[in-house]
């Protein structure tokens, strides 16, 4: 079974097995009845590219021989792969160049996301191999891709496990099991773990998803690279400078981010979540004078107007404060500032974080007062509650906690990451 350290680069990297392959095709290769590469082609492309496909394997001594290039999954694949993405097309049985985007086999990041959007259109059985035991992502291929990069759009290690698990309570309700014994149902949740990893390695091998020591994430690049290439932020166009400060706090937690004028709050909320560093597991509201904005519950708030009908140009300008309380246990009061309108520069990802100072603090303490004691719960090593404490983080010292800490490339990393899951829900 493949793993998640990219045991399916052979020589060329996937990209560029991709780009040898378009770059082979030219003028058009002609292709069988049945819509495949004649066999000759597929034995000159195997060492060509650099598949690793056996053609006429010797098993036991005995030679079988290759009687149809369907037989070369991972040829198979790149092909499907190349299509999906429209760097290639099938025209009176021959396969030929989409001549306008051969422009992407000269922008490698740029490739590199379009062969990641592309990914779920490709024939499930070019990526699942029919000779495999039959999985369920064999069936629900576009909902196992759609759940990969879901839990993959936090933008932070995700172990292999927990993906594969993701993807089971995802996947297997929408398949009637009740005939399964305990055994056999046992048996393809192992299997379509094994697949969900197959996905996962290919995505590695296309240097999409990056791996380490059995945990997954997204690669920044090819996030960045994708969120641009939806349209995003034309050059030019207003954005607002937005400063953002988490009350009552020690170091001062404070981001400032570069945002769409025409953005709605609700991808605001996004934003904010992933600069700051929540993980948006509570309820939230945006006030600005008497109005209330959030994600409208009649039968909890009344008075909260829907916030995906809001743009934040709609509802500030420059100078404006915008109060942000996220999670209304804990009660976590943000100032939001408009700092200044500037114009979007051409090349540069937006939203984006450009600054900023400590840490969140983490989801559920209790507020800024329990943030305050975990704090000095977690400096005082002969606390009562101190070893308790260490549990609750998941660290197994003090110092692994650091209040003053912030990359402002993780957040940017986190903000195209929850542009991209948000898109995926739906929600985008």
């Amino acid at each position: 079974m493949p793993d998640i350290a990219g045991s399916y680069e052979i020589g060329l990297t996937l990209p560029e097995q991709v780009q040898a392959l378009v770059e082979w095709i030219g003028a058009g290769r002609r292709l069988t009845q049945t819509g495949r590469l004649t066999l000759a082609d597929a034995r000159a492309l195997v060492p060509l590219l650099g598949t690793g496909d056996r053609i006429d394997p010797v098993i036991g001594g005995r030679v079988f021989r290759t009687k149809s290039s369907q037989e070369l999954s991972r040829l198979n694949l790149l092909v499907e792969w190349a299509k999906a993405a429209g760097l290639v097309r099938v025209v009176g049985g021959k396969l030929v160049l989409v001549k306008k985007n051969t422009k992407l086999l000269f922008e490698p990041e740029r490739l590199r996301a379009v062969l990641f959007e592309a990914f779920a259109k490709i024939p499930p059985d070019a990526v699942v191999p029919s000779g495999w035991i039959t999985s369920l992502v064999l069936p629900g291929f576009r909902e196992t891709c759609a759940e990969l990069r879901f839990q993959l759009g936090s933008g932070d290690w995700v172990p292999l496990e927990v993906l594969q698990s993701a993807v089971w309570a995802d996947v297997a309700p929408r398949f009637v099991l009740d005939h399964l014994d305990a055994e056999r149902l046992a048996r393809l949740r192992e299997i379509t773990a094994r697949d969900a990893a197959h996905v996962v390695a290919l995505w590695r091998a296309l240097g999409a998803v990056e791996a380490d020591e059995g945990r997954v994430r997204l690669s920044g690049a090819v996030l960045h690279a994708v969120l641009a290439g939806r349209g995003g932020v034309e050059s030019g166009e207003e954005l607002f400078q937005l400063r953002v400060m988490l009350d009552d706090t020690d170091p001062q937690v404070w981001r400032r981010v570069l945002v769409p004028a025409s953005i709605r709050l609700d991808q605001l909320h996004g934003v904010l979540q992933a600069a700051l560093g929540w993980t948006d597991s509570h309820l939230h509201v945006f006030t600005v004078g008497e109005a209330r904005y959030g994600w409208r519950d009649p039968d909890f708030d009344e008075d909260i107007a829907a916030e995906d009908t809001v743009r934040l140009a709609d509802i500030a300008g420059l100078g404006t404060v915008i109060d942000y309380e996220y999670d209304f246990g804990d009660s976590w009061e943000h100032e939001i500032l408009v700092e200044a309108g500037v114009s979007a520069e051409p090349g540069v990802v937006y939203p984006r974080c450009v600054d900023g100072a400590a840490a969140c603090p983490p989801e559920d303490c209790g507020g800024t007062w329990g943030y305050r004691d975990l704090r000095e719960t977690l400096a005082d090593s002969g606390a009562a509650d101190h070893e308790e404490m260490l549990d609750w983080l998941g660290i197994e010292d003090a110092g692994q906690f650091d209040p003053a800490a912030f990359d402002v490339d993780v957040a940017n990393w986190r903000i195209a990451a929850d542009w991209i899951r948000r898109d995926t829900r739906g929600r985008g």
